[in-house]
């Protein structure tokens, strides 16, 4: 297993960076659904996909972890804390939304969204991360 490097977590860093890119377009920028595809926000598709963003956050991050030299508990341990942080990272979104971006508002649903998202990963990471990579030898 090769050591965790910075260059691990690229793949990572630029998700969190388009994420920031997105959060920080002002309100009045975003499209609104127009005609047809007004049954958008209807069934609010848009936690569906903070949901996905931030799952795939989550998972960017764990990947490496998982090809890390660690056990299968500090494998777990790991994940559990990108998941935290993803979630804490849903929130200062919210936050820099509600106080740095003009027509943007602070949403709990969002927040709530990004969570579970966040959250959910730790699934996809136990089901198929922890078992994709033995864990470290001798450990």
């Amino acid at each position: 297993m090769k050591p965790l490097t910075l260059k691990s977590f690229i793949p990572g860093i630029i998700w969190f960076l388009v994420i920031l890119v997105l959060i920080c377009t002002p309100g009045n920028e975003l499209p609104e659904p127009k005609g047809w595809w007004q049954w958008i926000n209807l069934i609010h598709i848009d936690k569906l996909i903070h949901m996905g963003i931030f799952a795939v956050l989550v998972i960017l991050f764990s990947w490496p972890v998982a090809k890390g030299p660690f056990s299968r508990k500090e494998k777990w341990r790991i994940f559990l804390w990108i998941s935290l942080a993803g979630c804490a990272w849903g929130l200062g979104t919210e936050l820099i939304q509600k106080f740095f971006i003009p027509s943007r508002s602070f949403d709990m649903m969002d927040w709530t969204a990004d969570s579970i998202g966040a959250l959910a990963a730790i699934f996809f990471n136990k089901a198929f991360l922890l078992n994709r990579f033995p864990h470290a030898a001798g450990r």
